[in-house]
């Protein structure tokens, strides 16, 4: 069968789209995915030719004045006789959307032509996208169970979050670490600030850095294009071996190679420091939708798999405490990665899989 699956604009959104793609083609099933325009949405599907790939503008209302209402109207009306056109060439048997505004047109397109659809909201707050999207779809699937109860009741299945193919096992700590010129003789940091990066982060790391330099220590830092050479040289300059890129596809080598981390806590990012056991401190980016992604860290604190520190009170002085809290004690390093490993979804893509093909049929 062919099977539509909307996942564009970040990373959250588009990984775990492509981990239900992976396991539809697995089977036997046909896949077109339907992105946005941003940059991410390109580099992260890069050389992805088993898919069929389409671009699709995701259109958001940005105010309630009534020119943008107009603009806003017009441009989703464009967007959906786009996906409509697709469809009559591409005729999918169930469309799944993975969140967002690029999610909405799809998944209006799917109902027009009778045929299943889904969402999948990864988080535990779910975006005004997903609040829509969710009383149009014909099942609503969910990352964590905390959820279900902002859509109606019945509605909804709790998949977890899917992991991509490639993520699914940990490699060989030593050559993972080989990968990126690091040896494994020190405790070594992940630093990613989602898939733009985090400015806000990255400095507050500099200002850290100075605390840090008499600890065994190195660092895999995913910096965003802004960053990357200021990181650069600031490691240089502290004396901390590093790792430095403004993206990476090597994330299976990534966590493989770490032992803890600094990150966003976006829910595609949490499932898959989950799936490699890599507690450490989770910084929620600020101006997400619903503040969701303070309510995803709180879980993984709850579960003693992660601290919890908000942007707001991201000093380097703290940063590095707790940096040092983790650094300075290798059990308590060793029960926090325990607890975040309990935390990982098991067959996520699989599960949703399942679902769509149990309608379909």
């Amino acid at each position: 069968m062919n099977f539509v699956i909307a996942a564009g604009g970040t990373g959250g959104h588009l990984f775990p789209g492509l981990a239900v793609g992976e396991v539809l083609i697995a089977r036997g099933h046909r896949v077109m995915l339907i992105i946005s325009e941003k940059e991410i949405d390109s580099l992260a599907t890069q050389g992805r030719g088993e898919f069929r790939i389409e671009r699709v503008p995701g259109v958001g209302i940005q105010s309630k004045s009534p020119v943008a209402l107009v603009k806003f109207a017009l441009k989703f009306r464009a967007g959906l006789n786009q996906v409509k056109a697709l469809y009559r060439d591409f005729a999918p048997s169930a469309v799944l959307g993975m969140g967002g505004f690029t999610s909405t047109a799809p998944i209006l397109a799917g109902r027009s032509r009778k045929i299943p659809t889904f969402v999948h909201e990864s988080n535990a707050i779910p975006g005004k996208a997903n609040k829509l999207n969710g009383r149009l779809v014909t099942r609503v699937l969910l990352g964590f169970e905390e959820c279900a109860r902002f859509f109606p009741p019945g509605k909804c299945e709790v998949t977890g979050t899917p992991v991509r193919t490639s993520l699914i096992e940990r490699l060989d700590k030593a050559k993972a670490l080989a990968a990126f010129n690091l040896l494994a003789e020190k405790p070594t940091l992940l630093v990613m600030g989602g898939s733009q990066g985090a400015h806000g982060i990255n400095q507050a790391l500099i200002n850290a850095l100075p605390q840090l330099g008499a600890k065994p220590l190195q660092v895999i830092h995913l910096t965003g294009k802004q960053d990357e050479t200021l990181m650069r040289e600031s490691y240089a300059q502290a004396g901390i071996p590093a790792f430095v890129a403004a993206f990476s596809h090597q994330m299976q080598e990534a966590y493989s190679a770490s032992d803890f981390t600094i990150a966003r806590s976006g829910a595609a990012s949490l499932t898959e420091l989950s799936q490699f056991a890599l507690p450490g401190i989770l910084i929620p980016y600020p101006f997400a939708a619903e503040d969701h992604q303070t309510f995803n860290a709180k879980i993984f604190e709850r579960a003693g798999a992660a601290t919890l520190l908000p942007e707001r009170e991201t000093t380097g002085e703290n940063l590095a405490k707790k940096l040092l809290w983790f650094l300075d004690d290798p059990a308590r390093l060793s029960e926090a990665s325990a607890r975040c490993a309990s935390l990982a979804p098991h067959e996520a893509a699989g599960r949703v899989a399942d679902t769509i093909l149990k309608y379909c049929s």
